[in-house]
């Protein structure tokens, strides 16, 4: 049966915007088959289920353009030692025996956590990058499996790293492939890589081997000065260059952070069309700079928006890059409010589209998939398409989401999760979580001694 949604303000997510009051939207198949008045769409289609927005906003879904939800288990963690005193050190001491200490159950349970998450606060598409060495074969369909469940849509990779050994770098390689291989209504695959820190010449040439036919890869690229000087080291290449030199580069490709890189990476990503994310809160919290927004944008790189495991409240993230940048430079002018927006908007949707060719995202508009979300903001002063982005900035806040629906099914209404039980979720995390930090304390124990 066809679902009108009536009574909406609709913000069609189009180039130019426009907010449509009173306006309804008929979906059938999980696609936007009208837009129109309330009135005319109740008259042409009298026999449809009526969802009534009661006024609120019907804004196309948030998208997160990286994230790793095997990172859930971190919260509220204590690190051995001394506090981490940089980049790398957290790397050593937090991330990688934390994934060490993830099996099935726990990677089942990260993801759900983060998927309720992300219905509740208005995400329904993700890019996740996932490891967990101690159990990688299938890992990715562990998380399908989740997101399935969940009713998202997302892109998901294992990242190939060689700093356990040659031979779980070949199994990260070959969950890879045959995950991409696999068929997915709402999921597709990439290739995801560490970085090129942990990435030696054999690893990086067995990637470019197995790399299926236009695919691109998913990987960190200068979150920090160490990945930078460790391929300098290696190959006398910056990190751009150096995965260029391998053929890994190309409009399917996504390089997460580039807050280390100089003039000429960028030019080399710009000219390659790669995808660029940043992650704001993740750049502050550990520390490791503020990559050139501006900068980038200026020089045409398409940029978009991610979370780096953060909560998947990607308003926040908004309010996180607004800000980051005008304090750094001490210049109001950085990271135009418009700016923000279109990254996390239109360049988030078209970034998803590479992995989704035939279908139309991130619009409200006759054609478009429903990925779509209800919004109950309350404005004391004049909300317009050309206003939109700071009423979102100053206003919207990620608890006034209230129905959230992908693919045309509602995920969630009035607030209620209806394709996941929240109470049973976490009380499955949260049973699991003791034995995760036990593994997780041993390995960070060692990783002291090294």
């Amino acid at each position: 049966m066809a679902l009108l949604i009536t009574n909406a303000t609709v913000v069609t997510g189009e180039q130019p915007n426009r907010l449509l009051p009173d306006h309804a939207l008929l979906v059938k198949h999980g696609i936007i088959r009208a837009v129109d008045t309330t009135a005319a769409l109740r008259a042409q289609y009298p026999e449809a289920r009526v969802l009534d927005a009661a006024g609120q906003y019907v804004l196309p879904g948030n998208i997160c353009a990286h994230t790793h939800f095997y990172g859930a288990y971190a919260r509220g963690m204590a690190i051995p030692g001394a506090p981490a005193a940089s980049f790398p050190e957290i790397l050593r001491r937090l991330w990688w025996p934390l994934d060490q200490a993830l099996d099935r159950d726990s990677v089942r349970a990260s993801a759900l956590v983060c998927l309720v998450d992300a219905i509740k606060h208005g995400t329904t598409a993700l890019i996740d990058h996932h490891a967990s060495p101690n159990f990688i074969a299938g890992s990715l369909d562990v998380i399908a499996a989740a997101v399935n469940q969940a009713g998202l849509r997302a892109v998901l990779c294992y990242e190939v790293t060689d700093r356990n050994g040659m031979e779980q770098m070949h199994a990260g390689i070959a969950e890879n492939v045959r995950f991409m291989q696999t068929r997915h209504e709402r999921i597709a695959g990439t290739f995801g890589l560490h970085a090129s820190l942990t990435l030696n010449d054999e690893a990086l040439h067995a990637c470019a081997a197995a790399l299926p036919a236009g695919a691109g890869v998913h990987v960190h690229v200068a979150e920090h000065e160490a990945d930078e000087e460790d391929s300098l080291r290696r190959s006398g290449r910056r990190v751009v260059p150096r995965l260029e030199a391998f053929g890994l580069w190309n409009e399917r490709s996504i390089a997460a952070h580039c807050v280390h890189v100089d003039a000429a990476e960028r030019e080399i990503l710009r000219r390659r069309g790669v995808w660029v994310t940043h992650q704001p809160r993740s750049n502050m919290n550990n520390a490791v700079g503020a990559a050139d927004v501006d900068g980038m944008l200026r020089e045409g790189l398409r940029l978009c928006l991610g979370n780096d495991g953060f909560s998947n409240a990607m308003w926040t993230e908004w309010k996180a890059a607004y800000l980051l940048h005008k304090v750094i430079h001490r210049d109001p002018r950085r990271a135009n409010g418009a700016d923000i927006f279109h990254m996390a908007t239109v360049n988030n949707a078209r970034l998803l589209e590479q992995f989704f060719p035939q279908q139309q995202i991130g619009t409200l508009a006759v054609g478009a998939q429903a990925d779509l979300i209800f919004v109950d903001y309350k404005p004391f002063t004049p909300v317009t398409a050309g206003n939109l982005p700071w009423h979102i900035l100053f206003g919207f806040e990620p608890s006034m989401v209230t129905t959230t629906i992908v693919d045309g099914v509602i995920l969630m209404q009035d607030r209620q999760l209806l394709t996941l039980n929240e109470a049973d979720i976490m009380a499955e995390a949260l049973a699991l979580a003791p034995a995760v930090w036990e593994r997780y304390t041993r390995y960070a124990q060692n990783a002291l001694q090294d």
